[in-house]
């Protein structure tokens, strides 16, 4: 990985599906050792980036380097560098946990010794001990996203790009996940690149959040530049500040008087 480079750098990134522009001319620059939160609206381009980002998905048009890496020319580079819990969690059903995160630490190319001393304090963290002999097939869906963070983990990324990381996940575990992730980042550099809905979880959690909406990039920096821009005083709860950057307004109250009137 080059030390020197942003963590993320994106130039006009763009896809497209058909005639739908899913991600518009994205120019995002995401410095290492930050908790960046990648907000919007259903549909607004988050999961698609993640996976342009992640060398899944290939651009329509325009670059991206992660880690120093081009995603299109050195897609194994940026592989090696990150760990991912993507949208759709690809999970071999018929292994255990332990199986499946040992599996993706070979891939990695972990020793037999680092993998054998590394599975079961990830296992313990996640609580996942009494489990990690059952196939996942028999897993919920919170403890196949708990897997699926203890894959994109056991190699100790630089990057890790999580979509909704703490969807169905009991708060108990998403503290200890909460307290782990920001370890990494103040103490190795790492950056966490994560999309969620959740405007309190990326009020208290995040260092610099961007925002997209319909494709485009329309706010970035950290919280208390956002208000700024938006006008809002300093103790406005970033949802304000998401639906205001996004033009969001609600809906006429008349359209829904059936439902709320005695």
């Amino acid at each position: 990985m080059n030390d020197l480079a942003p963590a993320i750098h994106t130039e006009n990134l763009t896809r497209r599906f058909g005639d739908l522009t899913a991600v518009d001319r994205l120019n995002l620059i995401v410095p290492r050792g930050v908790i960046f939160g990648f907000l919007g609206p259903n549909g607004a381009g988050k999961s698609t980036t993640i996976n342009m980002l992640t060398s899944l998905l290939p651009p329509t048009a325009g670059t991206a380097k992660v880690g120093g890496f081009d995603i299109l020319k050195e897609p194994m580079e940026v592989k090696r560098c990150i760990g991912v819990v993507p949208e759709g969690l690809s999970l071999y059903e018929r292994l255990t946990a332990s199986e499946q995160i040992e599996l993706v630490g070979r891939l990695h190319g972990l020793s037999y010794a680092e993998i054998s001393q590394r599975i079961p304090s990830l296992l313990e963290l996640l609580e996942l001990e009494d489990s990690a002999d059952k196939m996942i097939l028999d897993y919920s869906h919170g403890m196949r996203k708990k897997t699926a963070l203890a894959c994109a983990l056991i190699h100790a990324p630089e990057i890790l790009f999580l979509d909704e990381p703490f969807e169905g996940i009991d708060p108990i575990s998403t503290r200890a996940i909460k307290e782990l992730l920001r370890d990494m980042v103040d103490r190795r550099g790492t950056t966490v690149f994560f999309s969620t809905h959740v405007m309190e979880l990326a009020e208290r959690f995040c260092d610099q959040v961007g925002i997209i909406n319909k494709g485009q990039l329309v706010g970035v920096g950290s919280i208390p530049e956002l208000r700024q821009r938006a006008g809002l005083p300093d103790d406005a709860p970033l949802e304000d500040v998401f639906i205001h950057t996004v033009g969001a307004e609600m809906e006429d109250e008349t359209l829904l008087g059936w439902l709320t009137e005695k």
